[in-house]
């Protein structure tokens, strides 16, 4: 298979290499907003729930694009030997935080978050490009305890597929072609993801 039809074919696909999941206590959470309709039908199949997580790299004062942490909601890592102001740190924190806040809220609308201790946790993009933002959502996941970290993506370049196969407990991949550019080069398909399909794909699952 050199090429994905669209998002539903990925899922479809995805779903049957995850199978050996299904009846376990697990949650998906699907990184918004392209990961969402393949984490929503890959959570209908296993019959677990679906979430968004949301994660953002802290870049470096001298150069945004390097990342030398990452945010959630609810926790913070940084990379100790980055050697940056403890006060920028503080401050890049909390105005990411608030983004990510108002974002949580526009998808998640009034729903709790499920705790994912003990849970297999079954993290879903459409695909890993640099991978900074799903390596960030792996550690912050991670400082819930899960009992076991699951990587599902359609299509990974192969220096990313050998780096998340060694950071998640299972790493599942349809494609990992030598010549990457982009993740949409490999979709027939690849239309932007609204919010707004976001919240209906949320809401369809919990009337689930």
């Amino acid at each position: 298979m050199e090429q994905i039809r669209n998002r539903k074919e990925a899922a479809e696909l995805l779903a049957q290499r995850l199978e050996k999941y299904r009846g376990e206590q697990g949650v998906v959470l699907a990184i918004p907003r392209g990961g969402v309709p393949i984490g929503a039908d890959i959570a209908r199949k296993l019959g677990m729930p679906l979430e968004v997580t949301l994660a953002k790299k802290i870049g470096h004062p001298m150069n945004a694009e390097f990342a030398i942490g990452a945010v959630s909601l609810d926790s913070v890592a940084v990379d100790e030997r980055a050697e940056v102001p403890q006060e920028y740190i503080d401050a890049e924190v909390g105005r990411i935080r608030q983004s990510l806040k108002q974002k949580y809220d526009l998808f998640m609308g009034n729903r709790q978050h499920i705790p994912l201790k003990g849970r297999v946790v079954l993290i879903v993009d459409d695909g890993i490009a640099t991978g900074k933002t799903l390596e960030a959502t792996i550690k912050l996941v991670g400082k819930e305890q899960p009992r076991k970290i699951v990587v599902a993506v359609p299509v990974a370049p192969p220096a990313a597929a050998a780096h998340f196969s060694q950071l998640a407990d299972d790493f599942v991949c349809l494609l990992v072609p030598s010549s990457f550019q982009a993740v949409g080069q490999f979709y027939e398909e690849f239309g932007q993801v609204s919010d707004d399909l976001v919240i209906k794909l949320l809401q369809e699952q919990d009337a689930a």
